[in-house]
C-alpha cells in the first residue's frame, strides 16, 4: 500500500462494518484509544499532586494503571456473558447498588466533605457508578416487559420513576447531585426511545427541572457554585477560583496547545486537575486541536452506541437496544456535563470524563458498559449472520426484484 492511499484506507476501514466480523473493531479501537489517552493524560496532570502528598510523582499514574488492568479485565469477563443474563439478573443487581448506596451513608469514607466511597482492602469504590449501570439495565429490561404499558398507560411510565427516586434520595444523602441528574437525563431518554407520550415528558422535565432548582436554593454551596459560574471573576480567590483557573488553562492552550507535560495550571495551581477538571490539561498541553480530536473520539463512540441500538430495535432485540441507547445517553450527557464545567459553560459537577478520567469506579464501569455494547453488537451479528445462512437467496431476490 502506497502512502499516499493510507488515508482513503483508514477512512474506508472505520466506516466499514467488517460483516466478516462478529465485533464491532472500530468500537473496540476507539475505547482502547481513550484509555491509553487517559493514561497519558492523567499522568501528566498528577505529577505535582503525587509529588506534594506522597513525594511519588506516579503514585496517580500507577493507580491509574492497575485501575486499567482492572477494567480492561473486567470487560474481557463481560464480553462472555450473555445479554439474557443481564436482563435475567437485573433485579439482583438493582438491590446489590442499593445495599451499596446504604452502606456508604454508614461507613462511607468522607471526601471534600462529601460520602461517596467505601474502601475495600486499601481500594475505593465509588457505588454511585455501579448505581448507574445497575440503574440501565434495570430499567431496560423493565422496558422489554412493559412495553405496552409504558406506550399507553402512565402508570407504566411512573413506575420506573419510583425507581430512581428511591437512588435520588440515597444520592443526595451523601450528596451527589451530579450522578442524579446523570440518572434521571438517562432515565428519560430510555422512556422517550421507548414510545411515551410527549405530555409525560413535558411533564417530567418540568419537574425536574423545579427540583433540581429546589435542591440548589436549599444547599449555599450548591447556590455559590451556580453564582461562581455566571461571574466567576467576581470572586477569583474565592468560590470562582476553580473555574477561572481552568479558564487561564483553556487561554494557554490555543490551538496546538503548550506541549505534552508543560502545563503551569496543574502545579497546584488548578484543584483537581487529574480528576474532575483534566480537560482543562488536556486543552492547555494539546490545544484546541487535541480538544477537538478527544470530543471526536468520545462522540464516535456515542455514535456507535446509538446506531448499535438502533439496529438491535429494528431486528427486534430490544433489551439490548433500550440498554445500548441507555449508555450512549449516558456517556453523552456526562461528557457533556464535564467538558461544560471544565469550559465554563455550565457549574462545576463532580463528573468524570468517561475512560479518561482518574478514578477507579469509573474507569470500571464505564469499560464494562463498552464491553456489553460489544456483546449486544456480536448477538445482533451472530443472530443476523444465522438468518443469512437459513435464507442465502434473499439478498438474490430482493436485486431480481
Amino acid at each position: 500500500m502506497t502512502v499516499s492511499r493510507l488515508p482513503q484506507f483508514c477512512w474506508q476501514w472505520l466506516r466499514t462494518p467488517s460483516p466478516g466480523v462478529l465485533y464491532d473493531r472500530q468500537l473496540v479501537w476507539t475505547s482502547l484509544l481513550l484509555m491509553v489517552i487517559g493514561l497519558v493524560m492523567v499522568t501528566s496532570a498528577s505529577l505535582p499532586v503525587g509529588l506534594r502528598l506522597a513525594d511519588a510523582p506516579f503514585l496517580f499514574a500507577k493507580r491509574h494503571a492497575f485501575y486499567l488492568a482492572v477494567a480492561i479485565a473486567a470487560s474481557v469477563v463481560v464480553m462472555y456473558i450473555p445479554v439474557h443474563w443481564w436482563q435475567r439478573y437485573s433485579g439482583y443487581m438493582l438491590l446489590l447498588s442499593s445495599l451499596l448506596l446504604l452502606a456508604v451513608l454508614a461507613v462511607g469514607r468522607s471526601v471534600n466533605g462529601a460520602a461517596r466511597w467505601i474502601s475495600v482492602a486499601g481500594i475505593n469504590i465509588q457505588p454511585a457508578e455501579i448505581a448507574k449501570l445497575s440503574l440501565f439495565v434495570f430499567l431496560a429490561g423493565y422496558l422489554v416487559r412493559r412495553h405496552g404499558e409504558v406506550r399507553e398507560h402512565f402508570r407504566g411510565f411512573a413506575k420506573p420513576l419510583a425507581v430512581l427516586l428511591f437512588f435520588a434520595s440515597l444520592l443526595l444523602a451523601q450528596p451527589d447531585l451530579g450522578s442524579v441528574v446523570v440518572m434521571f437525563v438517562t432515565t428519560v431518554g430510555m422512556l422517550f426511545i421507548a414510545g411515551a407520550k410527549l405530555w409525560q415528558f413535558i411533564a417530567l422535565l418540568i419537574t425536574g427541572l423545579t427540583l433540581v432548582g429546589g435542591l440548589i436554593v436549599a444547599e449555599p454551596y450548591r447556590v455559590r457554585r451556580v453564582t461562581a459560574f455566571l461571574d466567576p471573576w467576581q470572586d477569583p480567590f474565592g468560590s470562582g477560583y476553580q473555574l477561572t483557573q481552568s479558564l487561564m488553562a483553556f487561554g494557554r492552550g490555543d490551538w496546538f496547545g503548550q506541549g505534552l507535560g508543560n502545563s503551569i495550571q496543574k502545579l497546584e495551581y488548578l484543584p483537581e486537575a487529574h480528576t474532575d477538571f483534566v480537560f482543562a490539561v488536556i486543552a492547555e498541553e494539546l490545544g484546541l486541536v487535541g480538544v477537538s480530536v478527544i470530543l471526536c473520539l468520545i462522540f464516535y463512540l456515542v455514535f456507535k452506541a446509538l446506531f448499535i441500538g438502533k439496529r438491535c430495535l429494528e431486528q427486534n432485540q430490544l433489551f439490548g437496544g433500550f440498554l445500548a441507547f441507555g449508555i450512549g445517553i449516558w456517556f453523552a450527557f456526562q461528557t457533556m456535563v464535564n467538558v461544560g464545567a471544565a469550559a465554563g459553560m455550565l457549574p462545576t459537577k463532580g463528573l468524570t470524563l468517561p475512560l479518561i478520567s482518574y478514578g477507579g469506579s469509573s474507569l470500571v464501569i464505564m469499560a464494562v458498559a463498552v464491553a456489553l455494547l460489544l456483546r449486544i453488537d456480536h448477538e445482533y451479528r451472530l443472530a443476523t449472520s444465522q438468518a443469512h445462512q437459513r435464507n442465502p437467496y434473499q439478498g438474490k431476490e430482493q436485486n431480481n426484484e
